[in-house]
């Protein structure tokens, strides 16, 4: 008897998700494909609902509840367990230490997320709590993800009453199947390739082909262009722009043992190999770091990404013995040009940093004056220009005679057009932060 129950229920929760499916698709046809990418699970093992990216739990008790309660909190719930997975949340758990905190996080930006579609099936009575904590939030930050909200709870170290709040306010579903650090065992790879190829179809469905659909669902997009943008390297990055040259030193790498034993061996004093007096490698020698000062390019901003290059050229195997760095400092002009030719030099020119100029934006000036100071022969080798800049300005039409990258810092990773002659790198805060982090490591 209690079996056949269970059986019932099981069948009508699944008529009740395969509905809620209909209502999702039917309301926002670019989820198709994210819609039907969970199979159906029911458990007595959770309380509610939870997702491990490939199966979609729910306890019958609680799924039937929720629906004598109407179709909206059934939708919602499936929604947020999806959208969990479509920003790939339960894989980068295991990369915070603060799980609880990371948890919290990633329920306000999914939450957050689903209150700014304009669709009836998911529309809940306003709640001012709620509008408070999303006006906070979007002061700090353009687009609400789980990377961001994350940090900025960190940073808050908000009372734990405060946190409690939160948690009953944005807690829909479980996280127990997420990857955490000596818990669960990491899903398959084809699980997490298969949601990334879902959401990247999807912000290219959104992006372009729907833009009446996507009219209410720029939160969605915003979130999708986090997620789905290239993770950059800055140190990494950085070292594209050294230079391969000979130095006067040992080569143990090229070293063979085996035959200087041998020669030591057969002729007494004699080895048959001697180490190489000179190695190839990697050194910056000549540089130019230019500064988009103008009005649109924030202060703070700037001085980040000044102390991350400081941090990265300031290490000692990262120069030559003899080098030269120009700071320029330019908006629609140039303002500054500071020269740096020690460690000493450059962390002197940090402490007393002042952002010059504040006008408008036009990186031709930087480009005419490096071309002026090859004129003059002021660099032995200049290997390349970094441009630190928020991309709104006049851009060089001929290309320079070495190489240029352009450095956007923006927080809602919004592409941005350079010319074709330039290389391009967007970062956030967050890719400064694990840049830093990994340096730190080594």
């Amino acid at each position: 008897m209690f079996e056949g129950q269970s059986i019932k229920k099981t069948k009508l929760c699944t008529e009740i998700l395969s509905g809620c499916r209909a209502e999702l698709y039917l309301n926002m046809r670019f989820l198709d494909v994210a819609l039907h990418s969970l199979a159906f699970g029911p458990t007595m093992a959770v309380p509610a609902t939870a997702t491990d990216g490939n199966v979609f739990f729910y306890n019958p008790e609680f799924l039937i509840q929720q629906y004598k309660i109407g179709n909206v909190p059934v939708n919602r719930g499936y929604l947020h367990s999806l959208f969990h997975c479509l920003f790939a949340h339960m894989w980068n758990a295991c990369g915070h230490k603060d799980a609880s905190l990371w948890n919290l996080a990633c329920d306000i930006a999914v939450e957050h997320t689903i209150d700014g579609l304009p669709c009836r099936c998911l529309r809940t009575p306003p709640k001012p709590y709620r509008r408070a904590v999303y006006e906070g939030l979007m002061k700090k930050i353009p687009v609400i993800h789980g990377e961001g909200v994350f940090r900025l709870l960190q940073e808050a170290k908000p009372d734990i009453r405060i946190i409690a709040r939160l948690v009953r306010e944005f807690t829909v579903d479980s996280h127990e199947f997420w990857e955490t650090e000596g818990t669960n065992p990491p899903s398959p790879m084809e699980h997490q390739s298969r949601w990334q190829d879902i959401k990247e179809k999807m912000e290219v469905e959104l992006d372009l082909f729907s833009k009446e659909a996507a009219e209410g669902s720029k939160g969605l997009l915003g979130q999708l262009r986090v997620e789905n943008r290239k993770r950059y390297d800055y140190r990494s990055f950085l070292k594209k722009f050294c230079v391969l040259k000979e130095e006067m030193q040992v080569d143990l790498d090229s070293f063979d043992y085996i035959f200087y034993h041998y020669g030591m061996e057969l002729y007494g004093n004699m080895p048959l190999i001697e180490h190489q007096e000179t190695r190839e490698i990697q050194k910056i020698e000549d540089f130019v770091i230019a500064i988009d000062t103008s009005m649109s390019c924030k202060a703070s901003l700037v001085q980040k990404f000044l102390e991350e290059t400081y941090s990265i050229l300031s290490q000692s195997e990262s120069f030559y013995r003899k080098f030269r760095i120009h700071i320029i400092q330019c908006d629609e002009r140039v303002q500054s040009d500071v020269v740096v030719e020690s460690q000493k030099q450059l962390s002197a020119y940090m402490e007393r940093f002042q952002v010059k100029g504040m006008g408008g934006t036009d990186f031709r000036p930087v480009f005419q004056y490096v071309e002026k100071l090859l004129a003059e022969k002021s660099f032995r080798k200049l290997r390349g220009l970094v441009y630190f800049t928020d991309g709104y300005g006049v851009y060089p039409l001929k290309k320079p005679p070495y190489d240029t990258a352009f450095v956007f810092f923006r927080e809602d990773y919004q592409d941005v057009d350079v010319p074709p002659w330039a290389i391009k790198l967007i970062l956030g805060e967050n890719d400064i932060r694990e840049s830093r982090e990994g340096q730190t490591r080594q």
